[in-house]
Formats: structure tokens, sequence, C-alpha cells
């Protein structure tokens, strides 16, 4: 195939496992996607849910390094908005150090929670980073030692300096964010699973392309497969996105109406929650196969990022099974000898 595939595990809580348990299935998956050939695990942020276990990806992602041994490991992502470059910047060079080339910094701009879960993050600190797009270029500043002798913080290191950097990536779900990737240098990962309107993609794609032409452009989507078309695709009718439109203009994808609901509550505006029906590539391995490969050549995709949101922890198991590099590489030797 000329595009790569990884995962995006979000650790969903599954019924009758207690809390170990289900960071112990992700655990289990980043084993099997390494066996299986996968480019890479991320892992996700998100504070107090009662969906999903994953809201600390920096400290998932040491031990996923420690229990795995080539496989890239990384964040999908850490909430810069919330912490200090510095800091954030800090704990990937520890473990870029610990484990040279198999470490990656994604860094996203939503909440990754509630309005009260963000007044508790930023509960007793003095935050005075400016907007997010400052930080995170003072945050690659930082990674790249490069910090302006103009800047108040000039002279500043994050240490220990790994042996080979962690690579940075921007996740985003706009052409805004594909831009500022792009001017910045950085890889740009589309969130397809949150917006599936395909003239986005497209355009976040062209403003990618023209700003950076040597960059790396991933877009990470829903997937669900299994050996019976008709299986995947139940599976897939059961999901939905809900989002929570403010006043302000800001739209926020949820978990749950009942999250949603909340969020609104607590934003202090005005609101409104609408249910849409998810977008998720679902079919046979040679279906879904044949999607990416239709993105691929849409938008000159080089890699994608696999995230399955069920919370079915057999099911889950066996579509990244079947989408997996080693799988698709049989599907297409078969197609070729055809």
């Amino acid at each position: 195939m000329s595009y790569k595939i990884g995962i995006l595990d979000q650790s969903p809580i599954i019924e009758g496992l207690s809390n170990h348990d289900v960071l112990q299935q992700t655990v289990k998956l980043a084993q099997q996607a390494e066996k299986w050939g996968y480019e890479r695990f991320w892992v996700s942020e998100h504070h107090n849910s009662v969906d999903v276990a994953g809201s600390s990806p920096e400290v998932l992602v040491s031990y996923l390094l420690a229990k795995t041994k080539k496989i890239r490991i990384g964040s999908g992502g850490v909430m810069l908005q919330h912490y200090s470059p510095y800091k954030v910047a800090e704990n990937f060079q520890v473990l870029s150090t610990l484990e040279p080339g198999r470490v990656d910094l994604g860094i996203g701009k939503a909440p990754g929670g509630l309005p009260l879960s963000t007044k508790a993050l930023q509960y007793g600190t003095v935050n005075t980073g400016g907007d997010f797009e400052e930080r995170l270029i003072f945050l690659q500043q930082i990674l790249n030692n490069k910090v302006p002798t103009t800047h108040p913080l000039a002279g500043i290191q994050a240490t220990p300096i790994p042996p080979e950097k962690q690579e940075l990536y921007l996740l985003g779900a706009s052409p805004n964010s594909a831009k500022l990737a792009a001017e910045l240098g950085v890889i740009f990962v589309f969130a397809r699973f949150i917006n599936s309107d395909d003239t986005i993609i497209a355009e976040a794609a062209k403003v990618y392309r023209e700003n950076s032409t040597n960059g790396k452009f991933i877009v990470a989507v829903a997937t669900i497969a299994a050996t019976i078309s008709q299986e995947a695709r139940k599976l897939a009718e059961c999901q939905k996105i809900i989002k929570v439109h403010l006043a302000s203009g800001r739209t926020l994808t949820l978990n749950s109406l009942e999250a949603a609901e909340k969020f609104g509550q607590e934003s202090g505006e005005k609101y409104e929650v609408k249910e849409y029906a998810a977008n998720i590539i679902a079919g046979t391995a040679t279906e879904v196969k044949g999607t990416l490969d239709q993105l691929h050549k849409l938008y000159s995709v080089d890699e994608f990022i696999l995230h399955t949101p069920i919370p079915k922890s057999d099911e889950r198991l066996k579509s990244f099974e079947l989408l997996s590099p080693k799988s698709l590489a049989t599907i297409v030797r078969r197609e070729v000898s055809i």
C-alpha cells in the first residue's frame, strides 16, 4: 500500500470491566498492533468522563512504551490549552530519551472535557501563556532549542535532550488548523471522525499542501470492519455523533447526549444539542480498504489513524486485526494476482 496505518485508542469504558481491565485492554491492543504491523499507536485525553478512561496520555504513553518494543507510541493528543508548554516539552523529552525514535507528540486544541474539568485543570495556576497558537509556537521552539533571544524566557531548555527528538503533530478538523500546521512545518492530522464534511477535508488538504510541499498529511477516520459486511454496518448504525452548538459560535463534539447537555449548562451560554449519524467507514476489510484508497487518492493522504468507537472488546479487537497492515497486504496481493 502507498499509505501507512496507525491506531487511536481512547480506552473506552466497557460494561462489566473495571477501570483497571479497561486500561489493560489498551495495553493488549497496543501489543497486538505492534504484531500486526501498525505504524503507531496513540492514546487520547478526556477528562471527567464516564465513557472513556484515557485522561492522562503522557502517563499512559510511558506505560505503553515499556510494554512494547518497536511500534511508535504517542498522544492523540495533549490538550495544550491546559498546560505549560515547557512542562509538556519536558515530559516528552524524558520519554524520547528513554525510547529514542518511538515517541510522537500530538497536540490538540479542544478542552478534552466539560467546562468544570477545564476549571479544575487550571485551578490554582497562573495561565499566562497566551492563545493556542502562541503556546504551540513556544512548545515548538523549546523542543527545537530555538527560543528567541528576545523571548522573556530566552535561554530556557527542556532537559534531558534526547538523542532523537520526537515528532510533533497538530490535531485539528479545519482548514485553519491545517494552515497553522503547514506554516509551522509540523505534521497535520485531520480528525475526520469528528468532522466528516468532504468540502472541509478537501480545503484542509489543499491548504496544507499549498503551504507545506514536503509535509505529512494524516487523516484520522472512524472504521469498523467485520468478516460479514452487515455485521460491521449494524455496529456502525448504533453509533451517533453528539454536538453542542453554543451561542458564541463554538461547536463541540461530545460522547453522549448527557455530556452535551452538561457542557451546555456549564458553559453559561445559550446552546443547542444535536444528534447526527456517525460517519463510520464500515464493512469487510476489503470494503473499508476501498474507501481508504479513495480518500488517499482524493486528498493525497500519507497515513490513516483508525478510530473504532464501539464499547465492545472482541469486536474492536477483531476490527483492528482485519484492518491491520498485514491483513490489508494480503488483500493487495490477492488483488494483484487476479
